[in-house]
């Protein structure tokens, strides 16, 4: 386990820990197994953006918070320079990099997501509560929504009832890039 995962963990059992709820509290509340949820404060579960949104809403914290340890301080704007942002390694067939993690208190989390090719190939799909919208800036992205497949191209753009499974993955063998707004 990475020194990042392992400092995740710690922090998301902290806070179970603070709130006085028990593992199968948190995990009814959240709505994953509790042995999902005992794997997350062990580190060896793979936190889902779903997830972490989840548990930022449970304990009323910035996904910033869980995922580095520090809360966003900028409350009139926030200025993210190209290349930065910070990294959530969190899927192995998705990479996110949230481009407002120093503005607290959002009402959306602005991702950049990058698709490897050849990843994600069954298309497992996640769901979580709240809508989400996808514009392609880079490549070819097939998403499936509900069993409705799309073919979108750069410029293309998709807005979604993200409670329903949803999956991504580069159509051609190129990487893609996306801006994704995940409205909790």
């Amino acid at each position: 386990m990475s020194d990042q995962v392992a400092q995740i963990a710690e922090r998301i059992r902290e806070l179970r820990e603070i709130s006085g709820r028990t593992v199968e509290q948190v995990a009814t509340l959240i709505s994953i197994p509790v042995a999902d949820y005992e794997a997350l404060e062990a580190g060896t579960y793979d936190v889902p953006i779903s997830v972490l949104l989840k548990l930022s809403s449970l304990y009323h914290v910035d996904t910033n918070t869980i995922l580095t340890g520090e809360a966003p301080k900028m409350n009139i704007f926030a200025l993210t320079r190209k290349g930065m942002g910070v990294d959530i390694d969190r899927r192995t067939h998705y990479h996110y990099t949230n481009l407002a993690y120093n503005f607290a208190h959002r009402k959306i989390e602005p991702l950049l997501v990058t698709l490897l090719p050849q990843s994600n190939p069954e298309l497992k799909t996640n769901s979580h509560s709240g809508h989400e919208f996808d514009y392609v800036l880079e490549g070819r992205m097939r998403i499936v929504i509900d069993n409705n497949e799309l073919i979108l191209e750069p410029g293309d753009c998709v807005y979604y009832d993200s409670l329903y499974p949803h999956a991504m993955q580069a159509a051609d063998n190129e990487t893609v890039k996306l801006l994704a707004m995940v409205i909790p």
